[in-house]
């Protein structure tokens, strides 16, 4: 049977955060609810969204983040750069993102395809797009 007929979806998405509390509350604003954690060796927290998204924070960050090392420099290395959630109504999103005082980062971006973005950083500076389809 072949590789990509055997892949049924995204698992997770692996965050490596500075602090559980404030990472927890940042998420918990876009609907992520806690489920467990810290556990493991690493250790890890997992949050859990209505649309079947988790996230797991891997809580061994040494410091708190004051840019992205691969978005905000400019030697540019390899490594995820963002994640993309597919929103219904991307300039609701970003007035909800507004009231709960998040900051946009950059858009509404339309793109040629006609998908519509902005984008947000959470506290250690990763970087989270909302993303409207054409």
């Amino acid at each position: 049977m072949a590789i990509e007929t055997l892949i049924t979806g995204v698992a997770h998405i692996g965050i490596r955060v500075h602090e559980l509390a404030r990472s927890r509350a940042f998420y918990e604003l876009l609907g992520f609810r806690f489920v467990v954690g810290p556990v493991g060796p690493e250790p890890v927290a997992v949050m859990s969204h209505p649309s079947g998204l988790e996230v797991n924070f891997i809580l061994n960050a040494s410091a708190a983040a004051t840019r992205n090392v691969l978005m905000d420099i400019d030697d540019k290395h390899a490594g995820y750069t963002h994640m993309a959630l597919a929103v219904s109504d991307v300039l609701a999103v970003k007035r909800g993102l507004e009231a709960a005082g998040v900051a946009i980062s950059e858009g509404p971006i339309t793109f040629s395809t006609g998908s519509t973005s902005i984008f947000v950083r959470d506290p250690d500076w990763n970087v989270i797009e909302f993303n409207q389809k054409g």
